[in-house]
């Protein structure tokens, strides 16, 4: 939990929280606050086939975002993680820094070459950073394995020149040093992560997302209640229109492989994801190079015109009014257990120091009224008691997990805490929750004064 204790920022506080499902958790998140002490990123990435990517993620993909804002280009500080990131073993620190300063040095021409891109042409700086760094970093990721798993022959094999300067690697082999390399650059790539990131400052709130995490704005109506907006739709099967883009980048006669049992060649759920490169990279690279070290597996089924799979973000905006309380950003093993407007409810009660309860519904068959009275009196007493969690993702853990109709079961909660790693992954996923609440007098002071209310 953290309290924003600059004045000038429209985040007030900011509440996060995760429990694993998988062991180890595939989820990680990042937290950062810009060198202008006024802006934000929050991160959540939900990673799949190993933890890999995701960790890889939450420890860089920030900065390269930071980076590619036009008001960080001339500061060497730019930006004060607040969450922890995971330490890698030296040599792989040593590759990251030396990719962030090739990228940090390129970035303005990255950022134009995206401009000229006509689909992206209308999009104002904020928005153009966050597509420029995913892009970037999923770019970046992919070199790095095919640097250290085809070498110097890289660009002849993949008939094209590498983005990136590897020559200093190449030039100055390290057999112990490259092996350490190629297995971790390998590993982030064949595992997965979708993302979700949002861009905080003054008020607005740009959000890009990648895959199927969620973000949801918590605001009050004019009666006082409490409505929930979601930022965007997931990139799944679900979503129709994500599933006519992926129809119109293959042939026709894909149509009945490219999609298979609502997954991505018959496997994967997301449709948009970092890292999966097995859904990325050309064939022969996948048989030549990959399956003898990872196996059969590694090639889908029905694999003709790849790539299938891109990092590139769907971008989200909204203008923040005073209206707005709050937003939440979780990976999907939140909102498979509780929907938005559930979420949104139970922040916003937390906020008052009061216990949501959903509605009453009455088991089937028949019901004594002495058992309605004892449930009603449940229902009272569960509204008369405090949050048991001052952190507001601790909060919303517990109640996706222990909810029932007649307020929080403990015991049901012991049980799905105690579950055996072999069995948890039957009942939930891996959580992550960021609760980022907005500073409404801020938010008022930066209305036109007509508008004020």
């Amino acid at each position: 939990m953290y309290e924003v204790i600059k004045p000038g920022s429209v985040l007030k506080s900011i509440d996060w929280n995760q429990l694993a499902s998988n062991n180890p958790l595939e989820d990680s998140i990042a937290i950062a606050k810009l060198c202008d002490n006024r802006s934000y990123l929050l991160g959540v990435f939900d990673g799949h086939g190993g933890p890999a990517c995701a960790r890889v993620l939450a420890k860089r993909l920030l900065s390269y975002i930071a980076a590619s804002l036009p008001s960080q280009h001339v500061s060497s500080l730019l930006l004060e993680q607040m969450t922890p990131t995971t330490e890698f073993r030296p040599e792989i620190e040593s590759l990251y820094a030396y990719e962030f300063n090739q990228y940090h040095a390129s970035v303005s021409y990255l950022r134009d070459t995206l401009s000229n891109d006509e689909s992206q042409c209308s999009i104002n700086s904020t928005e153009r950073a966050l597509v420029t760094a995913f892009d970037a970093m999923d770019q970046q990721l992919s070199e790095e394995a095919l640097a250290f798993l085809l070498g110097p022959e890289m660009g002849d094999i993949l008939q094209r020149v590498p983005r990136w300067d590897w020559k200093p690697w190449w030039g100055d082999a390290f057999p112990s040093r490259d092996k350490v390399l190629q297995l971790s650059t390998l590993s982030t790539a064949m595992s997965g992560s979708v993302a979700t990131v949002a861009h905080i400052s003054s008020n607005n709130l740009v959000l890009a997302n990648t895959g199927d995490c969620q973000a949801v704005l918590g605001y009050l109506s004019e009666d006082g209640s409490w409505g929930a907006r979601k930022l965007g739709k997931e990139h799944t099967s679900e979503n129709a229109s994500e599933v006519e883009r992926l129809y119109g980048e293959h042939p026709p006669n894909e149509r009945d492989t490219v999609l298979r049992m609502d997954r991505l060649l018959g496997q994967l759920m997301p449709l948009r994801a970092f890292g999966d490169f097995r859904f990325k990279w050309p064939r022969h690279v996948l048989e030549k190079w990959v399956i003898p070290i990872l196996g059969e597996s590694a090639l889908p089924s029905h694999y003709k015109t790849p790539p299938y799979l891109s990092a590139r973000p769907e971008i989200i905006k909204h203008t923040l009014s005073p209206r707005d309380k709050f937003v939440v950003i979780a990976s999907d093993g939140l909102w498979d257990l509780l929907s938005p407007t559930q979420v949104v409810r139970l922040v916003g009660e937390h906020m008052s120091g009061r216990v949501a309860l959903g509605p009453l519904t009455l088991p089937p068959g028949d019901v004594t009224l002495e058992e309605i009275n004892n449930m009603l009196q449940q229902r009272r007493e569960g509204l008369s008691k405090r949050p048991l969690d001052t952190n507001a993702a601790t909060h919303l853990i517990r109640h996706a997990l222990a909810s029932t109709e007649t307020g929080l079961d403990p015991d049901r909660l012991s049980e799905l805490l105690s579950l055996p790693d072999d069995v948890v992954r039957l009942f939930r996923d891996d959580i992550t929750i960021i609760v980022a609440y907005f500073d409404t007098d801020y938010l008022l002071k930066s209305l036109p004064q007509t508008n004020q209310e």
